[in-house]
């Protein structure tokens, strides 16, 4: 299913891997306790600024600041558009 939203400029929306339900040693962590994902997939990219060309595409996975982006709910799913400056790593 494609996605049907356009990000304009230097923006990207990225779906966030779910969050860490058990720790390493096998410890289940609860809801309350959960962090907020930090990684996650571009699922759509803008055209970018008119000097500066987009440097991340559609299906590559990022890592991005904590506070990154703004939480958007489209079709059901969560979803953050964030600047692709906000991008830290691609993986």
């Amino acid at each position: 299913m494609a996605l049907n939203i356009k990000p304009i400029a230097d923006r990207v929306v990225v779906e966030a891997a779910p969050a860490e339900e058990k720790t390493a040693s096998g410890i289940y962590i609860p809801d309350t306790a959960k962090e907020k994902p930090q990684s996650g997939t571009v699922v759509a990219v803008g055209n970018g600024k008119k000097d500066e060309p987009m440097t991340v595409k559609v299906g590559d996975q990022v890592i991005y600041g904590k506070y990154s982006g703004t939480e958007i709910t489209y079709e059901g799913k969560e979803y953050l558009i964030m600047k692709e400056s906000d991008i830290y790593a691609v993986l």
